[in-house]
């Protein structure tokens, strides 16, 4: 007789049956050949998967003793996996998209109330890549994305989530948008990289007529190696990030000089902590306006952060002026607009030069060229 299994209190039990009661291969009666168990633990919760098999007993059927378990079974976790597919997106997420590291992944699990090892950790996230992995190399999906192209785009780079720890590679198609290969690699080097990209040669139903990257050496070599004959093109960001740097370094020179001369908002805060009258909350909200403009560094070099800053705050300017002629203002706004006065005159022979740069350029409100 076998050991009785005990249910854990902090686990629920979920009853799972094949959806048919016949031999998917055959057609014949699959009967319940036996009663499974295995525990999963998913961002919800603990689970206890009750799970009933069935199996053909029909000699001639291609299928015949072969366990045929649950559908649903899959929707829970990998076979042999202890943790749900929910699991290991997160881990991916907090990977690649929050460049967690091992420590904190480790932490923001447990903080979920998910009890696991670091050593587990790293062994979901590989089960996410090699997901990724036969997702990407499916031959019919490849196919079908092709049909109307006689030829592929490919770009490539690599994304260091921290230092110390494999970067992952990624490789786009540029004329579909397709993501053809993601695999982490502990190393750069040119052998490494090439056998990517001999990799995604191979899957590819169509020639690559061109690649586009940054000017990392080893990816340079790399493509030169694997595709001898097909042009390289380093990314546009790259030659517009070196084109704009002087205009850049001029706005954060301007903004810098700027910001000094909005030294006094706090103190103008200060005066008024105590209030709660209606003329307060109008002196704290234009008081928070300008210092959120103040700390909006935008998204440099491409976007122009301190013609943008000099944009609020001529605009904030206006707005106490309009004030100040309908009705007068209060001693604190007097003095919050005389600091933007000041701050705007005094800076005021920067910004000539920063626009005129900017119009040739990135554009310093709206960056016309967004990756």
């Amino acid at each position: 007789m076998g050991r009785p299994t005990r249910v854990s209190d902090t686990e629920t039990v979920v009853s799972l049956q094949p959806l048919s009661t016949k031999c998917l291969a055959c057609g014949n009666t699959a009967r319940v050949a036996y009663h499974t168990q295995r525990s999963v633990t998913i961002l919800q919760g603990h689970f206890r998967l009750s799970l009933t098999v069935r199996r053909c007993h029909q000699e001639s059927c291609p299928r015949y003793h072969q366990p045929y378990r649950p559908e649903e079974e899959g929707r829970w976790a990998l076979p042999y996996g202890e943790y749900g597919l929910d699991v290991i997106a997160l881990i991916w997420m907090l990977r690649y998209r929050h460049h967690h590291s091992l420590a904190e992944l480790h932490l923001a699990l447990y903080d979920r109330g998910i009890a696991i090892g670091e050593r587990t950790v790293l062994n979901l996230l590989a089960r996410y890549e090699e997901l990724v992995s036969l997702h990407l190399a499916e031959k019919p999906r490849i196919q079908k994305i092709f049909a109307q192209q006689n030829s592929a785009f490919l770009a490539l780079d690599g994304l260091r989530p921290d230092v110390g720890h494999e970067v992952l590679w990624v490789f786009r198609e540029c004329v579909s948008g397709e993501i053809l290969l993601a695999r982490p690699l502990l190393s750069e080097c040119e052998a490494d990289l090439a056998a990517l990209i001999a990799e995604v040669q191979a899957v590819l139903p169509v020639p690559i007529r061109g690649v586009i990257s940054d000017g990392q050496p080893s990816i340079r070599n790399a493509v030169a190696s694997a595709l001898p004959e097909v042009p390289h093109q380093l990314c546009h960001f790259h030659y517009l990030r070196e084109a704009a740097k002087p205009i850049y370094e001029a706005d954060r020179h301007a903004k810098k000089e700027l910001k000094k001369q909005m030294r006094g908002v706090r103190p103008i805060e200060r005066t008024i902590e105590k209030q709660n009258d209606d003329e307060a909350a109008i002196i704290r909200s234009y008081c928070s306006t300008v210092r959120i403009a103040l700390t909006d560094d935008g998204h440099p070099p491409l976007s122009a952060v301190g013609l943008k800053l000099h944009e609020r705050l001529t605009l904030i300017a206006a707005s106490l002026e309009r004030v100040a002629q309908k009705r007068g203002l209060p001693t604190a706004l007097g003095r919050l607009h005389h600091l933007l006065t000041k701050g705007l005159t005094t800076t005021a022979d920067l910004w000539p030069d920063v626009q005129a740069g900017y119009q040739w350029g990135p554009s310093g409100r709206t960056p016309p060229y967004q990756y």
